[in-house]
């Protein structure tokens, strides 16, 4: 192959994002590849974001998925597929590809390595990644940041090294009276939309404590079941569906449901661009809000540090969220969403974008809440992560009169 191509591996600890720019604009230099005055193109979330508000602005969209929808209704792994096809179709000279395997199951992980091999002699890849395992098979030259520079070679020293959370997880501030089981219960729920069935005869219940992983191929429903019950998804109206005791549409409001609920996805990141620390990010949990409005109670400030303590955080309080290594920022998130310790936590591609040494730790996090609170955890996650111990797994499969569920454990 005599086209060259490049995977640059970027460590936790520094600002993905700004590097991934710094190399599409010329600024950070490929050796042996200079991209100025080049035709590029960046397969990134960061590209996926600017389409999507542009959606959301013009009220249109210039991208659509295999389903012809939208990217802001669609799941991670159909906006990647949908992008790659749109910016192949434009004919770039290079392609920066980060993030490539994030939210996609291993057939479409196949299929695009198998895309990108079809493409690999003409179009020169850059491949940005966390994760050395997810190297693409035909890339031999290999480099790492270092000091603002790309350095031949990958270390093989531990990047970021393990951190054992001592003590126990701090307790809640007031505990949510929700002794009703089960806290979510589907039963034979059906979900079509275009006349197209996404799921059938859906029927499973998550109970108080309980530890759960949701998988299933891109397309098969997952996104959906999740807005069911995090979002305001009219299709959960009219359907046999319980949330917290109650059926979906019977008076309660979705922000009566959000309150039980604690949420992160690595997209929500970006809601958090303020100039707010660590320990204010901790206290806005406490009222679901985005930044600090009122003056924190004695109670919560306490609870605040114990949690930053427990993530070994508590020296940097008063730093910026901002400032914080992306590993660091879903710690943080993390904490925040359960200083009320609720009902229900959903995690959503949680590990996404992280390298393997933050993912051993955000999951040691992760078993850690498992089995120190009455909090039931919904993971959802294509990627088998290390030392991840979820008590059931509740698989989507595909089928053409929609997707079912299977319970195992």
């Amino acid at each position: 192959m005599n086209t060259k191509h490049f995977a640059i591996y970027v460590a936790d600890q520094l600002n993905k994002d700004k590097i991934v720019q710094a190399i599409y604009s010329g600024q950070l230099s490929i050796p042996a590849y200079p991209i100025l005055n080049k035709k590029g193109a960046l397969y990134s979330n960061l590209t996926i974001n600017n389409f999507i508000k542009e959606e959301l602005i013009h009220e249109h969209f210039d991208i659509a998925t295999e389903n012809k929808v939208s990217l802001s209704t669609s799941s991670g792994g159909q906006q990647k597929k949908a992008l790659l096809n749109y910016l192949l179709s434009t004919n770039p000279a290079y392609l920066i590809i980060d993030g490539v395997f994030d939210n996609l199951d291993i057939i479409a992980q196949q299929q695009i390595v198998t895309r990108l091999l079809d493409i690999a002699p003409v179009i020169t890849i850059i491949q940005i990644l966390n994760r050395k395992k997810d190297i693409l098979p035909f890339i031999t030259n290999l480099f790492s940041v270092e000091n603002k520079l790309l350095v031949e070679g990958w270390s093989e020293k531990r990047e970021t090294p393990i951190t054992h959370f001592t003590g126990n997880i701090p307790p809640p501030l007031h505990e949510f009276k929700c002794d009703q089981n089960p806290l979510i219960q589907f039963n034979q729920v059906n979900v079509h939309y275009n006349d197209v069935p996404i799921v059938k005869d859906i029927c499973w219940q998550i109970n108080t404590g309980e530890f759960w992983q949701l998988i299933g191929p891109n397309g098969s429903g997952k996104t959906t079941l999740l807005s069911m019950i995090y979002g305001d998804n009219p299709k959960a109206y009219g359907q046999n569906l319980l949330l917290f005791g109650k059926r979906k549409g019977t008076g309660e409001s979705v922000w009566e449901i959000k309150e039980k609920i604690g949420y992160f996805s690595s997209s929500i990141i970006q809601q958090f661009d303020r100039m707010d620390t660590l320990e204010q990010m901790i206290i806005s949990g406490f009222n679901d809000s985005i930044g600090l409005y009122i003056f924190p109670t004695d109670m919560q400030i306490q609870l605040a540090a114990q949690w930053l303590k427990l993530l070994n955080l508590y020296d940097q309080k008063q730093e910026l969220f901002r400032n914080l290594s992306m590993a660091q920022q879903r710690l943080l998130l993390i904490a925040r969403a359960m200083v009320k310790h609720p009902p229900l936590l959903i995690l959503d591609e949680p590990t996404a974008g992280i390298d393997d040494e933050s993912a051993l730790l955000f999951t040691a996090l992760v078993n850690k809440i498992a089995d120190e609170s009455h909090t039931a955890i919904l993971y959802v996650s294509h990627r088998e992560e290390l030392g991840l111990h979820p008590k059931y797994i509740y698989e989507l499969i595909l089928d053409e009169k929609g997707s079912y569920g299977k319970v195992s454990n």
